[in-house]
């Protein structure tokens, strides 16, 4: 508790208070826009970041990341557009209920329950970390090596798509966390003799290649959209839930709430899983199961609650173990070492300020956001009227001077360029980009590790079963690529 006092009076000074404030008005902005997304607006501003405190550059990040999941409602329930991946299912019952004339109510009740689930999440955060980076300062390189595998194979088996496409793309991150100096002996690989590439590829024009040149490749190809806008109440008290309304979703909060946190804990899991989840769950339970896609208030209160405790669970593998849950958390863990700061068990020691003064952040954050979010958003959809062709030169714009701020090396800035028609491309192809970024920020680490345990052992491949963490790990790992086949190979013997 001490310790988390001594994070409010990091968070709580005029500087880190700006940038909190700074970060969630924009995640909220960026949940509206459709098709931004964080991931695409954390790569953009990453370079703008190299000049500040470390502390402040993550709570303000950090702000983006969790802010998105309550601007991402407005448009489900406005428009029928999720803003935002995980916002997705809010569509399904949010709209129903704007339509019916509710649209007050169903945002009313997705921010009480975001800021509930976000709250809690945040609790859990606090209480977990410290006992889970005990564990974890017991690990050494082979236990962190089969971590990472277990880690990356999740990931691979969760996206969603064919496990093939998700292989190929955790293959290629991982093959563009090779290029550059090998880190045992720094020779030099698949550099082919371009000095731009000496150094490696840097995460800041991969993640703006692909995720930001990418996306405004997309925006010129869209037609303008002619969507219309349920509006939104004019009064506070519009947004307010019916007492029978606000019954019915007390229970599928607090479901929500901790299966969000829990599947936001898994590699691969996160926000956008944990809705799907709660979606379900709800509409299993339910004792009226056909008003669900007809304006269930449960079907808006779960999985809001479910995809904001997801956010925050994120954070525990992140902060406490150095593991990324997502492509978003990834590139957090990119901003923490561009800073020179290891997240994971030593943090805590070390670097406590910086661990619990994002976590406080996190608490005031979620007071802003629930501020923000009800009497404002008549001003947030107006964002919505700016036209894609002044948005999209200006994104441009912002990723380009960004790369080259980041580095001042023109090369990066081709690189950067070439990402995004790889990203596009990978993205028209229905790949998930979010999997190259996650190999690319492990891939290192994994090899690392490899090599460090295979050097103690004398190259004696059985270090990775000696301890009950490591074969585990790595028995996991097998588990999990056998079960993402093994539909497939039923489906064949039919």
């Amino acid at each position: 508790m001490e310790a988390l006092l001594g994070g409010f009076a990091v968070t709580l000074s005029i500087e880190n208070l700006a940038y909190c404030f700074v970060g969630v008005l924009l995640g909220t902005v960026v949940g509206i826009l459709p098709g931004l997304g964080p991931l695409t607006t954390i790569a953009i501003l990453l370079p703008i970041t190299f000049k500040m405190d470390v502390t402040s550059a993550i709570i303000m990040l950090s702000g983006i990341y969790y802010g998105v999941a309550y601007g991402g409602t407005v448009t489900s329930v406005l428009m029928r557009i999720p803003g935002e991946a995980s916002s997705v299912v809010t569509c399904l019952d949010g709209y129903e209920m704007a339509r019916k004339g509710r649209a007050g109510a169903a945002l009313g009740v997705a921010g009480i329950g975001s800021f509930v689930a976000g709250t809690v999440g945040v609790i859990g955060i606090s209480f977990l970390s410290p006992p889970l980076a005990q564990l974890v300062v017991k690990f050494g390189p082979a236990e962190y090596a089969m971590l990472m595998l277990a880690g990356l194979s999740l990931v691979t088996y969760m996206s969603g798509g064919s496990l093939a496409r998700a292989l190929l793309m955790a293959a290629f991150g991982l093959l563009l966390g090779t290029i550059g100096s090998d880190p045992m002996n720094m020779t030099q690989r698949l550099t082919f003799d371009l000095l731009a590439l000496g150094d490696g590829i840097n995460l800041v024009p991969l993640a703006i290649g692909l995720f930001g040149l990418s996306e405004v490749l997309f925006m010129a190809r869209q037609n303008p959209d002619d969507i219309k806008v349920l509006p939104p109440p004019s009064r506070l008290l519009g947004f307010m839930p019916s007492r029978e309304e606000a019954r019915r979703s007390v229970a599928p909060v607090g479901r929500g709430t901790v299966l969000g946190f829990l599947v936001g804990l898994l590699p691969g899991g996160g926000a956008v899983l944990a809705s799907f989840l709660s979606y379900a769950i709800e509409r299993k339970l339910s004792k009226r199961p056909e008003e669900f896609g007809h304006g269930a208030v449960e079907g808006v209160a779960g999985p809001e609650s479910a995809n904001n405790a997801g956010t925050a669970g994120a954070f525990v593998p992140l902060l406490c173990m150095g593991i990324p849950a997502n492509a978003i958390t990834a590139l957090l863990l990119g901003a923490f070492m561009i800073h020179g700061v290891t997240p994971g068990p030593t943090i805590l020691e070390r670097q406590p300020e910086v661990f619990w003064g994002v976590v406080a952040s996190m608490y005031i954050g979620n007071v802003m956001l629930l501020i923000l979010n009800l009497p404002l958003i008549g001003l947030f959809v107006r964002i919505l009227e700016v036209p894609r062709v002044f948005l999209a030169p200006m994104i441009l714009a912002v990723c380009l001077i960004g790369v080259y701020s980041s580095s001042g090396n023109p090369a990066d800035v081709v690189l950067a360029v070439v990402f995004g028609f790889v990203g596009y491309g990978l993205r028209r192809s229905g790949f998930d980009l979010g999997i190259v970024i996650l190999a690319y920020v492990l891939g290192p680490i994994f090899e690392r590790s490899v090599r460090q345990a295979l050097a103690i052992s004398d190259g004696d491949p059985a270090i990775f079963f000696h301890s009950w963490l490591s074969g585990g790990f790595a028995v996991l790992a097998a588990v999990i690529l056998v079960a993402g086949l093994w539909p497939k190979r039923v489906g064949q013997a039919a």
